[in-house]
């Protein structure tokens, strides 16, 4: 059976998409294989092993309009573990991102990034095709 032809939602000439991921979490395997199947080039990054760098996980923040706790994966054991729904609104922004700088289990995931500003936490397949269509247009 042919496959339907499909139109990438990001132009290659932006460059190759940044997605940190856990290999268990079928959240970021519907995500990349939502990716492969719309024609988007992304790298791979094992979010546990290479956990994002501060400045990624600031780009992050401000495309999250600064909300640190969307940043975080509140569901995950290491989360609850450490009690961090309590602590977390004492924590300074820097603090906040040391954390998670050090630990990949704290943060959601799939974790994308993308030239011009482009950041999405957690797979929605309508909010990612919408924001990577307004991305390309802007």
């Amino acid at each position: 059976m042919a496959r339907a032809c499909v139109t990438p939602v990001w132009p290659r000439s932006w460059g190759v998409l940044k997605v940190y991921t856990y290999a268990n979490c079928d959240s970021c395997r519907r995500a990349t294989r939502w990716l492969k199947e719309h024609g988007v080039a992304f790298a791979e990054h094992p979010i546990r092993e290479t956990p994002p760098s501060p400045a990624e996980l600031r780009t992050m923040l401000a495309a999250q309009d600064g909300e640190l706790r969307r940043l975080f994966n509140t569901a995950g054991r290491d989360y609850r573990e450490q009690k961090l729904g309590e602590k977390l609104p004492q924590f300074s922004e820097a603090e906040a991102l040391a954390l998670l700088a050090k630990n990949g289990n704290l943060v959601k995931r799939p974790f994308l990034l993308g030239s011009r500003g482009l950041g999405l936490v957690g797979f929605e397949e309508k909010r990612w095709s919408e924001a990577l269509q307004s991305a390309k247009t802007a």
